[in-house]
């Protein structure tokens, strides 16, 4: 007897200033505007996605004491953004990302109890630590965290936070009788919390929200991060796209849920996704070419390179070979805030890697870069991305993906339109939404049936 067909999960990552953008494109508007983040809302919620996803930057990059390219519009403030799109949609998830080490509990958790209440139960935290002290300079606290430090705050950050949203439950509006005024009982929002990273104590002045507490996200690959999201996300923001590393992800986390009292179900794992869809698989091929020259110009590529030479390579030809002289493996980075830094642990190695590539296949900086950085995940037409998005999700490379198109806003219009319908017709994704909140979209428990099924358990 064969398994039921899963049911894929769809959201939508606003563009916005990430390498996977096409400033160039004539299509391109604006990527801070609200009449760009209210289109592409409003398609991910045509197509029935259950959420949109945003990024979050705390401090521009720099790149050589510059400003990095795709950073010079600036960087929106994700509450003010996700509750105005709440006004514009009626069922889509809104799911921000708010960073643990610089934040404090009681104001992030009241943010989105607010937001909870404003959207109707869409509200959603993509929970994330920050690595810098370049960062940590807006907030006057530097790199005060070593990184093993960092979770350490991030979990109590998430459960004092819980504390929180849990404060108002159980709590009973009564009428005084003499006055007709509703009351509630004194201690209702009240907390304490006494721990390693905060000593709080207080009330928390937004009641209960539709969901009780938002559904959580986290995207960290580290195996720190892949305990965290097992003991405490809804869902895993996952970078491994590919079928095998996909799977070897999703085998891998799911395993770690039953030591902590959970079903497999009970997180998804998401990974982000591009693709280059065109009528035919031909036409989708040379688009997607087209798309990566786009997105890897010569000044960026040798902006990309710098990533791991650490040097001004400003004076190399981009169509040229690579640079002779050594990366410099001093901590003193001339990239600023840019996660990519984190990524070559060992410039040196990755530059003899990049140099044998590059021998053998006859590559230029430029073609280095367009070849082994990001690619589109899914390429073809509609009918075979489709298919391919079914057969990774039913072959448990994941739960369904969050996808980042390359342009800003209308990116999405043609997956709305031409490959959502085909999913639709095979059964594995929604026609209309069931439920009114983003945890009804992702098939997770309210916070209250949850507690309810372990007591019973």
């Amino acid at each position: 007897m064969s398994k039921p067909l899963k049911q894929i999960h769809l959201a939508a990552h606003f563009p916005g200033v990430n390498n996977t953008t096409v400033w160039s494109d004539p299509k391109a508007g604006s990527h801070i505007e609200f009449t760009s983040f209210a289109h592409f809302a409003r398609t991910a919620e045509r197509a029935k996605f259950d959420f949109l996803f945003l990024a979050e930057g705390l401090r521009l990059r720099e790149q050589g004491g510059k400003i990095y390219d795709l950073d010079v519009v600036g960087r929106p403030d994700t509450f003010t953004v996700l509750a105005a799109l709440a006004a514009v949609t009626e069922h889509l998830g809104l799911t921000g990302t708010i960073n643990s080490t610089f934040n404090e509990p009681y104001e992030v958790a009241r943010q989105f109890a607010s937001l909870d209440h404003l959207s109707g139960g869409r509200a959603a935290w993509n929970v994330v630590t920050s690595w810098d002290a370049f960062t940590g300079e807006n907030f006057r606290r530097g790199g005060f965290l070593p990184q093993g430090e960092r979770y350490s705050r991030a979990k109590e950050f998430l459960a004092t936070a819980g504390e929180l949203f849990d404060s108002w439950h159980g709590d009973e509006i009564v009428a005084d009788q003499a006055t007709g005024v509703f009351l509630r009982d004194a201690k209702a929002g009240s907390f304490v919390h006494t721990g390693r990273h905060f000593d709080i104590h207080g009330q928390f002045n937004v009641p209960r929200s539709p969901q009780g507490r938002p559904v959580v996200f986290q995207a960290g690959d580290s195996d720190e991060g892949r305990e965290f999201a097992a003991s405490s996300a809804d869902a895993i923001f996952s970078r491994y796209a590919t079928l095998e590393g996909g799977q070897a992800f999703y085998t891998d986390v799911k395993d770690r849920l039953a030591q902590y009292g959970r079903r497999h179900d009970q997180l998804l794992i998401l990974p982000a996704a591009s693709f280059a869809l065109a009528d035919t698989d031909a036409e989708a091929e040379e688009l997607a070419r087209e798309v990566r020259r786009q997105q890897v110009s010569g000044a960026t590529a040798i902006k990309h390179l710098e990533f791991v030479w650490n040097r001004d390579l400003s004076a190399y030809d981009p169509e040229g070979p690579l640079p002779d002289i050594d990366p410099d493996v001093s901590d003193n980075h001339i990239s600023k805030g840019r996660a990519q830094v984190r990524m070559y642990r060992d410039p040196l190695a990755t530059a003899r890697e990049w140099r044998e590539l590059a021998e053998a296949n006859n590559w230029s900086i430029r073609d280095l870069v367009i070849n082994t950085g990001n690619r589109q995940n899914f390429v073809g037409s509609p009918a075979t991305i489709a298919k391919t998005i079914n057969d990774y999700v039913q072959a448990d490379a994941s739960d369904g993906f969050i996808l980042v198109p390359h342009i800003t806003p209308t990116g999405l219009d043609d997956f709305a339109d031409k490959v959502v319908p085909l999913l639709q017709e095979q059964g594995v994704f929604r026609t209309d939404y069931e439920g009114p909140t983003l945890r009804h979209h992702l098939g997770l428990a309210h916070p209250d049936e949850a507690s309810d099924e372990r007591a019973a358990s």
